[in-house]
């Protein structure tokens, strides 16, 4: 099958110059509109099918209207539906696109090289849990060295809070988080600081509750398939074509409607499709094809690791910018804690793997991975700096018994040590919401869906068996009921932590701005990077650079070590060099106990649970000042 024509007018609802043009894919259906013209009176009008789109154009009704598709005698609200202000069992909005006033004219999206994310769940990030409230939080995460917002998803979903990868009417952002124009605001304010702002898109399923597509139309999913959350969509198969359209549809609406810089796939190992071009590189070539002449980032989250999705078109790929690596944080937290069960089985948290997971990106690259009983990965053909990094995610945070936070999961200063490995390597690091103040609230998984509750929370204990310490009666008694709202309200953020946490704030400001501002560790930078093993637990990165000097990162994971000798070529200052201590994770204004530089007499001295950056100063320098 050839890929989809992008180029397509989008179905839906349009308004005109005279009123307002409606069509959905209905195959084989009797298809009228329902329109609501107040709240006691509607009016219906027949629409006629070509090649099963159904439309019809209705003078004298603009932008505030409400509709529904009656088809067959049943009501639906509109797959393209671009607003449900009650929600998705109730009438769609016909909303005016073009009402904001855009002023991000001179915006010219963003690049890959030097970002950093910070991923937010709208309705956990503040209080109210509005786009509007999330407003008011953006000059700090400017402030801090945040250059890009990822948002959760904001499709609209069943009930009164949810992850938001549960979505159901694709097009809609959700009413909860504020009116049609609320993100149009939040982009809008967003940009006039400086900041990208991204969005986690799902199109490997769709959510239990209200989802109404198969109604409309039974070719939306692939009933013969199934993935991790259930059925697929249909995007190879007989009447596959318009399947298509409305995913690349979505792609682009999300870009050109609300300025949008970048999309996040969520889960594209669990997108099948046998087409000549797959779904996923229609998607990558739609999105840019919408923002041009701007820039957009489209980013992967993609559990098989499969970096030749990195690749062009050209070369085989899908031309994604940039991919999530798991292999970094499942190193980082077997070192942070310890433990190696279910999938950080195959991860042992030592020195070799910070070292690989530098040069290299991700660790594993074809090899078996026992876990899973398989190989995993695919070889890295790119910049190191398509890994997106992490400590922690709404994923790795939230799929645990207790949504435990890294700050509260190991040694502080291990975790100070770690956050410097993550933030000076050349992978992009993503923050989530909250990291950088160290924030004691909780993440859970949450979603506001009674009738499914049983199903819910077997599901989320069949996912911890895995575990085996948390396969224990205890462990199950303890596991959070997600449709609560308790458990929801238990995860949104609280700001006074900010406040009261300046050492962690200074922590990662201070990284942030080295690597921001240091001209050997900015981010992609030109100097080459090499590393070594000193113990276990203890490894040097160092990165050459002839013009402004060489810069090394001592790392020790484990106690208190003492090299003497130190037969190691990196430790070695270059000629006419010295090492003098730039950075420590262990000052006091951080929470540690302070540091010397680990060049001694006796060889070198290595802090436990600490890391430490120097650089390279010229001898005649030293001699000439003194």
């Amino acid at each position: 099958m050839r890929g989809f024509s992008f180029k397509m007018k989008s179905l839906g609802s349009n308004v005109t110059s005279t009123g307002i043009d409606f069509s959905v894919w209905a195959p084989n259906a009797n298809v009228e509109l329902v329109l609501f013209e107040n709240a006691t009176r509607e009016a219906q009008f027949p629409m006629q099918a070509v090649n099963d789109i159904h439309s019809t154009s209705v003078a004298g009704f603009g932008p505030g209207v409400r509709y529904q598709f009656q088809i067959d005698g049943k009501r639906y609200p509109d797959p393209y539906s671009r607003f449900q202000p009650e929600g998705p069992h109730g009438a769609s909005l016909v909303v005016d696109t073009h009402a904001h006033q855009w002023e991000d004219n001179q915006w010219r999206g963003i690049q890959l090289a030097g970002q950093v994310f910070y991923e937010l769940h709208v309705g956990a990030f503040t209080e109210l849990g509005t786009f509007d409230a999330a407003i008011e939080r953006l000059p700090w995460l400017h402030s801090m060295g945040i250059t890009t917002i990822e948002l959760m998803p904001i499709a609209e979903f069943p009930g009164r809070f949810n992850w938001g990868y549960d979505g159901v009417n694709l097009f809609a952002p959700c009413h909860g988080y504020g009116d049609y124009n609320a993100l149009k605001r939040f982009v809008a304010a967003a940009h006039r600081l400086g900041l990208g702002v991204i969005l986690d898109v799902v199109y490997n399923h769709v959510g239990p509750v209200g989802n109404y597509l198969p109604a409309i139309s039974p070719h939306y999913f692939a009933t013969h398939l199934q993935n991790d959350w259930g059925t697929p969509f249909n995007v190879d198969g007989i009447h596959s074509e318009n399947v298509r359209r409305f995913l690349v549809d979505n792609a682009c609406y999300w870009i050109r409607e609300f300025h949008l810089d970048g999309l996040r796939l969520d889960a594209t190992s669990n997108i099948p499709d046998s087409s000549d071009t797959h779904i996923l590189a229609d998607i990558v070539a739609a999105a840019r094809s919408a923002a041009a002449p701007k820039n957009v980032l489209i980013i992967a989250e993609d559990e098989q690791q499969d970096a030749t999705r990195l690749l062009s078109r050209e070369r085989g790929g899908f031309g994604f910018d940039a991919m999530w690596n798991d292999d970094f944080h499942h190193s980082a937290q077997v070192a942070l804690q310890g433990r190696r069960h279910a999938y950080f089985y195959d991860y042992r948290g030592v020195a070799q793997e910070f070292i690989s997971s530098a040069k290299r990106g991700f660790l594993f690259q074809g090899q078996m991975y026992r876990w899973q009983k398989q190989p995993r990965g695919k070889r890295l053909r790119s910049d190191i700096g398509t890994c997106i990094s992490f400590l922690d995610n709404h994923d790795q945070v939230a799929n645990s018994l207790r949504g435990m936070r890294s700050n509260n999961l190991g040694s502080a200063a291990k975790l100070r040590a770690l956050t410097a490995v993550w933030l000076l390597m050349p992978q992009t690091p993503l923050f989530f919401m909250g990291q950088e103040f160290g924030a004691t609230t909780r993440f859970h998984y949450f979603a506001d869906q009674k009738e499914l509750r049983s199903q819910v929370m077997q599901g989320r204990a069949q996912f911890l068996k895995q575990f085996p310490a948390l396969d224990t009666p205890d462990a199950r008694a303890a596991l959070l009921d997600p449709t609560a709202e308790s458990t929801f309200r238990a995860s949104k953020l609280v700001w006074q932590d900010h406040a009261d946490n300046t050492e962690s704030i200074l922590l990662h400001r201070d990284l942030l701005q080295l690597r921001r501002e240091d001209p050997v560790l900015r981010a992609l930078g030109n100097a080459t990077l090499d590393g070594a093993v000193l113990t276990e637990r203890a490894f040097v990165l160092r990165w050459f650079d002839d013009t402004h000097g060489d810069r090394l990162l001592v790392v020790n994971l484990a106690e208190d070590t003492h090299l003497d000798p130190g037969p190691e070529p990196l430790l070695a200052p270059s000629p006419q060099q010295y090492w003098s201590l730039l950075w420590s994770s262990a000052r006091i204004q951080y929470g540690g106990n302070g540091t010397e530089s680990p060049e001694t007499e006796s060889g070198w001295y290595l802090p436990g649970e600490t890391a430490i950056l120097l650089n390279e100063n010229s001898v005649c320098s030293m001699a000439h000042t003194s």
